[in-house]
């Protein structure tokens, strides 16, 4: 197995072969998925067409270890593509992300039709190592064991003109019990402040007027710098940033989060009233099993003052139910925290063994009914609660930041869709003038549900912006191209602060 750091020169193949990106897991991994499409872009690859489903000439998987059966449910995606490969010669095949770096050697022995095999912390060695596999016709692996270049640094192919992530800081200081991602990701290692603020101008420059700061543990920046502080100050920055519209962070530690970033949130007017912030448990018994350097009360405290810094910020979490050991009266705690906390949303998961980690060694084991049961009663809690939440938006004016691909249902309900200041998703009337993703609308809200909220009146107010500008001169250039070069990965549009895989990256 090849370790080594030496950065290789980029690699050119100059033939259009088309590429697809599947992508798995949390926002981290789509992130790094956007650097992926710009090493093969900036080699020369193409994007295949949308739901090409397979057919190019490179597939890459960018994988996650979070999920439960990860594994099994690579090598069955492995597996449909082998007799593909067979009927196409020069047909490559990579996989890459957490559960790379977790299984190594054995991704090539389980699927020895895989090309290449590269971990979390190489992904810029991507197209150095397909051509590698090519000339020497044998599978690379190579598996970095720390960090060669932040993933910042490495070209980009967004998937959004007006919305983009930039991430602050990769690897995780914590150890919970049921997260494996600190062994995949690494310690933590911050950006320099002046390097993120670059980036993020950059970006205002391009037309994007929304961005998401990203990191495994978002609010321990700083931590690898040794500055307490740095990240309010960095939220404080953004707000000095002419054209930044929207500013926002995830996801955030309970431990790490003091009172000058509340501060911060509070007095810098880009940054948005939101907040996602994972409970995990509301016991004290399961949050120390966890490994959790919070306890209950700290976790409603922080809540209470967030609101009375922020009255109207809509605040959501992550919540794992089942964890072993779990008693009733454990279970109790946590839907009194629910009831107190007033979630506008949660994603609650059915705890599951995640291999490698302590908790998945556990005693207690919790029985799979029981869990089933437990969790239909925090869901059955929290959507009346959702749905209250909601219902109290009813007759507001809120300004929308008009989204792509966000309201399934746009075409035949005739709306458009955009995400509220506080991140809600609105579904509203569309205008007779032309509306772009990236403008912004103003309108007022008629209607709630748990999970979405309706504007059936006229759109009061419509503002073309630089970021609509952004949209409608990339959709141009898209096309333009030549048939076969089209968006391969799935929509991102806004980038949404709320996790896909519980425990995983951006997810602590």
């Amino acid at each position: 197995m090849t370790t080594s750091s030496d950065r290789s020169p980029a690699v050119d193949v100059r033939s259009s072969k088309s590429y697809e990106i599947r992508t798995y897991g949390c926002q981290m991994n789509v992130h790094d998925s956007e650097r992926l499409s710009g090493l093969l872009e900036e080699a020369g690859y193409v994007r295949a067409p949308e739901g090409s489903n397979g057919d190019a000439d490179v597939v890459v998987f960018n994988t996650c270890a979070v999920r439960e059966n990860a594994d099994n449910k690579l090598y069955g995606n492995l597996g449909h593509l082998a007799p593909m490969k067979t009927k196409r010669p020069g047909m490559q095949i990579a996989v890459g992300g957490c559960l790379a770096q977790k299984d190594r050697d054995t991704i090539v022995k389980r699927a020895p039709w895989v090309d290449v095999v590269f971990g979390t912390h190489n992904i810029g060695k991507l197209p150095v190592l397909l051509e590698r596999a090519r000339v020497q016709e044998e599978a690379q692996v190579e598996i970095a064991e720390s960090l060669e270049a932040f993933p910042s640094t490495l070209p980009t192919r967004r998937e959004s003109a007006y919305a983009a992530w930039v991430s602050i800081s990769v690897g995780c200081n914590n150890t919970c019990t049921f997260c494996i991602v600190p062994a995949l990701r690494g310690k933590e290692k911050d950006r320099r402040p002046g390097d993120i603020l670059a980036e993020v101008e950059a970006l205002v420059a391009e037309g994007v007027s929304e961005i998401t700061l990203l990191g495994q543990n978002v609010n321990a920046y700083g931590s690898d710098i040794g500055d307490r502080e740095a990240f309010s100050k960095l939220l404080r920055a953004c707000g000095n940033i002419e054209g930044l519209e929207r500013v926002r962070f995830t996801s955030p530690h309970p431990r790490d989060f003091t009172d000058d970033v509340i501060a911060a949130m509070a007095e810098t007017p880009n940054v948005m009233p939101q907040l996602h912030m994972p409970l995990q448990s509301g016991s004290d018994t399961v949050l120390k099993a966890m490994r959790r350097s919070y306890r209950q009360e700290r976790y409603l405290g922080i809540i209470e003052k967030v609101r009375a810094a922020i009255p109207h910020a809509a605040i959501t979490t992550d919540i794992i139910v089942g964890f072993p050991g779990e008693t009733e009266e454990d279970f109790e705690q946590t839907l009194h925290v629910v009831r107190e906390a007033r979630f506008a949303q949660a994603f609650t998961f059915q705890y599951s063994k995640r291999p490698g980690t302590p908790a998945a060694t556990m005693d207690n084991q919790i029985p799979k009914q029981v869990v089933q049961a437990r969790y239909e009663r925090l869901v059955a809690l929290q959507e009346e609660i959702s749905w209250e939440e909601n219902k109290k938006q009813v007759g507001r004016t809120l300004e929308l930041m008009v989204a792509e691909g966000e309201g399934r249902k746009d075409d035949t309900t005739h709306r458009l869709s955009g995400r509220a200041a506080d991140n809600r998703l609105v579904h509203f009337t569309k205008p007779d003038q032309e509306v772009r993703p990236g403008d912004v609308v103003t309108v007022e809200v008629t209607y709630a549900a748990p999970h979405h909220l309706l504007a059936e009146g006229p759109v009061l107010d419509v503002r073309r912006t630089r970021a609509g500008d952004a949209w409608e001169k990339r959709n141009a250039a898209e096309a333009a191209k030549p048939a076969g070069v089209m968006l391969g990965l799935p929509k991102v549009g806004v980038p949404e602060p709320l996790p896909l895989a519980t425990g995983g990256c951006a997810v602590d």
